[in-house]
């Protein structure tokens, strides 16, 4: 589904993504590992043009995306959960989520999706009138997955969804992230945590200064001594 081949993403003269190939097949969810500063989330901001890279290619669905407009990336399918959630803070819990749904017209389908996401997230039902500058950083999270999913996207990226949340509201937020994969949604999840990452991942990919160092399933990547010794700490 999503193909990346020689990417390159430059801030001035700083090189943070060097030329890096990989992919995702349909229907999987594959992990991108590694440490502060190693260029995931400028993978991740290149591929739904964000930035702009400086040079390689990005294929979606068959399709060369890597010079389309960024407003037109959610219209090929791709939905991003940005580091930082990146919530409406001014809108209410259920106007963003109806921000999720902007670019459609099936009204029924969106109530019944907007169903769903409050199933998956009974805390943002709860707070369907609250604005979502007030919410804690967990529900913002909520939030923010559920506004991307609003948009039913064929690939979900997410960046760094654990980010600074309490080990209970991480456990809920991956146990949504499994049961949304497990409906069939590719997934390409950034995530600092490599031990969640690769346990809830088909496979991983380790990055090390803007390279990609270490591939394959995430079983595998789970029990390697060098991603043991530098990521789960043993």
């Amino acid at each position: 589904m999503l193909e990346v081949t020689g990417l390159h993403v430059a801030y001035g003269g700083i090189q943070a993504v060097r030329s890096i190939t990989f992919h995702v097949n349909q229907g999987e969810m594959v992990a991108l590992i590694g440490a502060n500063g190693a260029g995931k989330t400028s993978t991740l901001k290149a591929i739904s043009r964000v930035i702009d890279a400086v040079g390689g290619d990005v294929h979606f669905c068959g399709k060369k995306i890597d010079q389309i407009a960024p407003h037109d990336i959610i219209r090929q399918g791709i939905a991003l959960v940005p580091e930082g959630r990146g919530v409406f803070p001014r809108l209410t819990v259920a106007e963003n989520l109806a921000m999720g749904a902007f670019l459609r017209n099936d009204k029924p389908e969106i109530a019944a999706d907007l169903e769903k996401i409050y199933g998956y997230f009974p805390r943002l039902n709860e707070r369907a009138s609250q604005l979502a500058g007030t919410l804690s950083g967990g529900e913002q999270q909520m939030l923010a997955i559920g506004r991307a999913l609003m948009s039913r996207p064929k690939l979900l990226l997410l960046d760094e969804p654990s980010m600074g949340l309490a080990p209970i509201m991480v456990q809920k937020i991956f146990e949504v992230i499994r049961i949304v994969a497990a409906e069939g949604m590719t997934i390409l999840l950034i995530e600092q945590n490599a031990k969640l990452a690769l346990e809830s991942s088909q496979r991983g990919y380790v990055m090390e200064s803007g390279e990609i160092t270490l591939t394959g399933e995430s079983a595998q990547l789970l029990n390697d001594p060098k991603v043991r010794a530098a990521y789960l700490g043993e």
